[in-house]
């Protein structure tokens, strides 16, 4: 993309996708892509093409995944909290496949004119995610066990960008417990996603968690629903110096301000859970702490103060600043127009 291309953009590279499904594909077997993590049509065909399956959320995402030609039979409607009507409507259109934790959608599951899968989601210790999930979803395990007497499996997450393989054995044990408390002969586990991106520091190879998932299985069925691990590395989000501050007597470090901030795309910079690699293009001098913030009136909007970020001595305003791995979790968090700053714009290489 030519540097004075409009910003801020997400450049995103199918290659790098299909590379990561084929590995996630040969390593884990069953792969359902979660559609959250970045919905560009362009990814979705791709993937559809390449046999990918998909974990959606809503109504809207089954859409999305019909309109590119994905078979129903390959959508998971993974969020256990659904609004009324929706799994009949899912249903109707080819779904087979939901996920439950709770008895009230159990119930309304279990009146559905068709047949379909159920897997009931269990909750499990999410310590090591960079985002755990704390508590939202996921049944206590006996209460798992009950409401999954005759269903298909048991599901479970143990929390986003978690970089522990560890984890992940821990949660399919449960899992199994569970099923077997269940009478479930032949359970299909479903360990979600939640696979790790190293951003800035080393993270443990998909091979070691894949070989924790399946030591920790047994042979049980395993479905593994990626979303950051598939498309994070085809993504850089340019972004451009809006401006550069000294300020002193309250920081001894520069404030550098983007174009780009959490309500245009870097939403997981809240919390400063995710660090993302930050490069400046066709600069290479002398390097210094700086403060990175995003262009919007709300205190908040200030991506990392205590993650260490340093950027040449010599940037000024209109330089662009590429932040890399981004190609999850970005585009499909930006705001609608929060300050008149609209929506995160998307390229594609094909």
């Amino acid at each position: 993309m030519p540097p004075d291309h409009p910003t801020p953009h997400l450049l995103l590279d199918l290659a790098v996708v299909a590379r990561r499904y084929a590995e996630l594909s040969a390593l884990f077997g069953e792969v359902r892509y979660a559609v959250k993590a970045c919905p560009e049509p362009a990814v979705l065909r791709m993937l559809v093409e390449s046999g990918c399956g998909f974990d959606v959320a809503s109504s809207a995402e089954v859409e999305l995944c019909l309109a590119v030609g994905a078979d129903p039979a390959t959508i998971s409607h993974g969020n256990p909290v659904r609004g009324p009507g929706e799994a009949v409507w899912a249903a109707e259109r080819g779904v087979r496949r939901f996920v439950t934790d709770s008895a009230e959608d159990r119930a309304l599951l279990a009146l559905l004119p068709m047949d379909v899968e159920v897997l009931v989601r269990v909750l499990v210790a999410d310590a090591g995610s960079a985002t755990p999930f704390l508590g939202k979803f996921g049944a206590a395990p006996a209460e798992a066990a009950r409401l999954a007497r005759g269903a298909a499996g048991i599901a479970l997450h143990v929390g986003s960008q978690q970089v522990r393989p560890e984890a992940f054995a821990a949660g399919v044990r449960v899992a199994l417990e569970v099923a077997e408390r269940a009478g479930i002969a032949d359970p299909i586990i479903d360990v979600g996603g939640g696979l790790p991106v190293a951003y800035r520091s080393p993270v443990p190879s998909l091979s070691e968690f894949a070989e924790a998932v399946h030591e920790a299985a047994g042979g049980a069925r395993i479905v593994v629903e990626p979303g950051r691990a598939l498309v994070a590395e085809a993504g850089t989000l340019r972004t451009r110096v809006l401006r550069v501050s000294r300020r002193p007597g309250i920081d001894h470090r520069r404030w550098v301000y983007l174009d780009c901030g959490r309500y245009q795309g870097l939403a997981e910079t809240e919390g400063e859970a995710i660090a993302y690699p930050v490069r400046v293009p066709g600069r290479s001098g002398p390097c210094g702490p700086v403060v990175l913030a995003g262009p919007t009136c709300d205190g908040d909007d200030v991506l990392y103060r205590r993650t260490p970020v340093v950027l040449p001595l010599d940037l000024v305003a209109g330089d662009v600043v590429d932040l890399l791995h981004a190609g999850a979790y970005t585009a499909s968090y930006s705001s609608v127009g929060f300050n008149g700053f609209g929506p995160l714009v998307v390229h594609v290489v094909e």
